[in-house]
């Protein structure tokens, strides 16, 4: 098997901003599948932080562990869109610091 022209790109985000991120994301040229676009796959999840000295956070207090029902969004990106769409989770997420994992995937 060689490596796809195409990447799975997740990251988490508060319900509250889950359709922004996505259509953002979308936009930007993620979830493209065929003749369909804005494609995403979305989960509930509970994320977990504790913000440190200096951290300016948009949920929580510094030195004080918090718990976010937050929605995983993943999808299906061209690795030429990934700069893109990066920027577009960047500047719709409401979080100082933005979880975005990027996976390679393979042709089957």
């Amino acid at each position: 098997m060689k490596e796809s022209k195409f990447i799975k790109i997740v990251t988490f985000v508060p319900e509250s901003h889950a359709d922004a991120v996505r259509q953002a994301m979308g936009d930007a040229g993620a979830g493209v599948i065929g003749k369909y676009t804005h494609c995403f796959s979305s989960s509930k999840s509970i994320g977990s932080f504790m913000p440190g000295s200096g951290a300016n956070p948009t949920i929580g207090e510094v030195g004080r562990r918090e718990e976010v029902e937050e929605i995983r969004i993943e999808t299906l990106c061209d690795k030429k869109k990934v700069s893109a769409v990066k920027d577009a989770i960047l500047k719709s997420h409401p979080y100082e610091e933005v979880s975005i994992d990027i996976y390679p995937m393979l042709e089957t």
